[in-house]
């Protein structure tokens, strides 16, 4: 292959940087040119700091991916927290009812059902593989305009430097500039929720358990962490969200111990503390010629689930192994042929996803007494359905098959 093409990732998030690794590992990246560009400063993690506020629930399939590509053994040197048993129940009975969902990693013969691990520590560990490749990575940089013209793309960004590329990927977020600077529109679903975040000391010993009471107004998600506090994801209404950030220490773990049923025991307040709007959104399309749209930038789900990065990561490893036989066989990666593949294979998976998770939040957010009843009924029978629940087990691992 004589030709040579410019390929630009708009977004240094995990689906940007495991995207741009996968592509300068693959046997054809000779006939590549790879920069990714984000505004950005460069993340740095340091062991020495604390636990940082951002963690993922990643997959087991997940981690598979990111130990293809070489980092994965980054992360497990520096600090990660494998789970290996999950307990979700409805705020209508106590965690130890016949109707709590109960998945335990023996059950399924797998070593752990995930891992709770921080976004800057897997970032970081995806660029000291990309830095040993030929990808020119420009952090600090905005993208202050894209002009497409159905074919190619020309980036102007903020230091007055002009980029041409044969295809451009969006993987720059729910804000994303590349879906807008192209004009592909949105499907939006507001949630009428807000995600708190902040980690807590529990009074029990978490167990290597991820934990989740749905509640009237939204979920609570309690991760465990390496150094045996939690992190709490609160989705509940903006009042409660505007309270929790300003309530005093004592004052938070006192509330949190009554939403999670003090199932952990007393919580006490320990590290930062954060929050941020809840829509699920889902882009109309995901590629044009020469656009493809990966992760947050083509969709976001909600987060009771802890699916989105695993999401992305998915859509990153399918456009690669798109890419890659395209490349293989001689095809232009822009085409829109060869992107189709791409949309194909996981527009479906994706909007599957995400209406779930929309439904669920909604199914568990009602005060129904009746609607409540069944909800419990048919949790205590999921906990017997045999093929059923090993099949959403292998979709919660991130199972390729």
């Amino acid at each position: 292959m004589n030709e040579r093409f410019d390929i630009v990732i708009a977004g240094g998030g995990l689906a940007g940087l495991t995207l741009a690794a996968l592509l300068a590992q693959c046997t054809e990246s000779r006939g590549l040119r790879l920069i990714l560009v984000d505004a950005a400063p460069r993340p740095i993690h340091d062991q020495d700091d604390d636990i940082a506020l951002r963690v993922s629930a990643i997959a087991t399939g997940s981690a598979a991916l990111l130990d293809g590509i070489g980092a994965w053994s980054h992360v497990q040197a520096a600090r990660v927290c494998a789970y290996d048993r999950m307990r979700v129940w409805d705020e209508s009975v106590p965690a130890s009812s016949r109707a709590t969902l109960r998945f335990d990693a023996a059950e399924f013969a797998v070593p752990q059902l995930g891992f709770i691990v921080e976004n800057e520590l897997m970032r970081h560990a995806i660029l000291d593989v990309l830095d040993r490749h030929d990808v020119e990575l420009l952090f600090a940089t905005a993208i202050d305009s894209l002009q497409h013209d159905g074919e190619r793309s020309r980036l102007r960004l903020d230091n007055g430097r002009e980029l041409r590329a044969d295809l451009v990927v969006g993987a720059d977020g729910v804000q994303s500039f590349v879906r807008q600077s192209v004009g592909i529109e949105t499907h939006d679903w507001p949630y009428g929720q807000s995600a708190f975040v902040a980690h807590l000391r529990p009074e029990k010993p978490h167990r290597n358990t991820a934990w989740q009471r749905f509640l009237e107004d939204g979920p609570l998600g309690m991760l465990p962490l390496p150094d045996g506090r939690i992190s709490v994801v609160w989705s509940t209404s903006e009042s409660r969200v505007a309270a929790a950030l300003e309530a005093s220490d004592e004052e938070l773990g006192q509330t949190l111990s009554k939403a999670s049923d003090w199932v952990l025991g007393e919580l006490r307040a320990s590290g930062p503390r954060g929050a941020f709007p809840l829509c699920a959104r889902h882009a109309e399309r995901y590629v044009l010629p020469g656009v493809a749209l990966i992760g947050d930038a083509a969709h976001s789900v909600h987060p009771l689930a802890g699916q989105g990065a695993n999401l992305g990561l998915q859509d990153a490893a399918m456009l690669a192994d798109i890419l890659q036989s395209a490349l293989a066989n001689g095809e232009h990666p822009g085409d829109r042929p060869v992107l189709r593949r791409y949309e194909r294979a996981r527009k479906g998976a994706n909007a599957t996803m995400l209406h779930f998770m929309t439904g669920l939040n909604r199914l568990f957010a009602t005060d129904s007494a009746v609607i409540r009843q069944l909800r419990t009924t048919g949790m205590r029978l999921f906990n017997y359905s045999g093929p059923i629940r090993e099949h959403v087990v292998n979709v919660a691992l991130g199972a390729r098959r």
